[in-house]
């Protein structure tokens, strides 16, 4: 077995090994530390001896690096004597990782990941790393950040879930709402990244928008009665589906108009509908009504036979339940298609007004179109220009100005 079997098994498994050596040790810092000195073991051993249990293989040793940690540090003696107690074994099979309690484990993992006493970064970098099984080095290209800032993320994340004493077990009844929500933000954010990178040279990085949804369906299935958790499965596969169209050979951007939308993913859409279906019953929140949004968009052969009033009302439902200014940017377009650019530039010169999203490309941007579909197409290439130097993803800066370009 090679360095890509070892990360095939460490990706697929991880989340399971780290949980249970976190319910093992106690200590979710060292459970991880654990976890990854198994596998950097793993990558020397295995192409000389494949185990005949690769998770176990790895389970056994991170929990012998543990072990030998804890046998380390003199404040945890007693401890040690006390998990020294129990056999210590070469190989364990799957089922030595109490199969029964390893869904809650991982769900554990999550809260634990994205719990709020981390700053956003580091829940990224944690549940990227922890739950999901990249590498520092993966996380830091898919958010083009250096390996050495990821890292920090990682080890003040875990310094900081220590000293604020943060148990591995599942939240209270009563906070487990809300702290579900920051879960699904930070899958939000992951998701976001990849399927339009905020900068460098590519507009979708599918690998960081893939593994956000390998994720999601990790939660639905370990959550399956909480709506927003479908919702945002739903959103994820509806709007993933649109990737193949996105980009042309070269990378450059294709705008929705122009997709060729035969290249849809049509397996992600059915998928996608399916999880809508199961948040629509108990009411849609701020995921499943963007979900409900993405299904439009998905159901439609054209961008002209596209249903931009029910678009437009979903965006207002979305308005009252979760009001943000890009919420009332995209509810702009939907209105310009609906009722014309006219109606949906009044919505955007309110946004300039009172300056709810300053410093941002997406304003000038959507001005832009609609000044030129209005035929003012001075102004037009002025909003479209400063767009530009507003951007900082180079394959959306092209088009801005390219089209800039176009009115002369």
């Amino acid at each position: 077995m090679g360095p890509a079997d070892v990360e095939a098994v460490w990706r697929i498994e991880s989340a399971r090994i780290v949980a249970a050596l976190t319910r093992f040790t106690g200590d979710f810092g060292l459970a991880e530390d654990a976890a990854q000195e198994a596998v950097a073991e793993a990558l020397v051993s295995w192409p000389q001896a494949a185990p005949a249990s690769p998770v176990g293989w790895l389970m056994a040793t991170a929990r012998r690096r543990a072990i030998d940690t804890i046998r380390r540090r003199a404040a945890l003696r007693d401890r040690y004597a006390l998990l020294a107690t129990e056999d210590e074994v070469t190989e364990v099979s799957e089922d030595d990782a109490d199969p029964d309690r390893i869904d809650d484990d991982v769900l554990k993992l999550m809260f634990i990941s994205c719990h709020p006493v981390l700053s956003p970064e580091a829940r990224v970098a944690l549940t990227l790393r922890v739950v999901g099984g990249l590498s520092s080095e993966e996380i830091a290209r898919a958010f083009l950040v250096s390996v050495p800032t990821v890292q920090a993320r990682i080890t003040r994340g875990k310094k900081t879930i220590a000293a604020a004493g943060v148990p591995f077990e599942l939240p209270p009844a009563g906070e487990r709402k809300q702290r579900l929500g920051g879960v699904l933000s930070v899958l939000y954010v992951i998701f976001s990244e990849g399927s339009t990178a905020t900068s460098g040279d590519r507009l979708v990085r599918p690998d960081v928008a893939y593994e956000a949804i390998r994720l999601a369906r990790t939660l639905a299935a370990l959550q399956p009665a909480e709506p927003e958790v479908h919702g945002l499965l739903a959103l994820f596969e509806l709007t993933a589906a649109r990737f193949p169209a996105r980009t042309a050979p070269d990378g450059a951007p294709i705008l929705l108009e122009d997709q060729d939308r035969r290249r849809w993913d049509f397996s992600a859409i059915r998928r996608g509908l399916a999880a809508l279906a199961q948040a629509s019953p108990r009411g849609l929140g701020p995921y499943g009504l963007q979900a409900a949004i993405a299904a439009v968009h998905a159901s439609a052969p054209s961008v002209a036979a596209t249903d931009w009033d029910r678009i437009v009302l979903l965006y207002e439902a979305l308005g009252r339940v979760a009001p943000s200014p890009v919420v009332e940017l995209n509810r702009a377009v939907a209105v310009a298609m609906a009722s014309g650019p006219a109606a949906g530039l009044a919505i955007v010169d309110e946004l300039i007004v009172t300056d709810r999203l300053p410093g941002s490309h997406l304003v000038p941007t959507v001005r832009g179109e609609l000044l030129t579909r209005l035929g003012r197409r001075p102004e037009a290439r002025a909003e479209l220009e400063l767009a530009a130097r507003l951007c900082t993803n180079e394959r959306e800066r092209s088009v801005l100005l390219g089209k800039a370009a176009a009115l002369g």
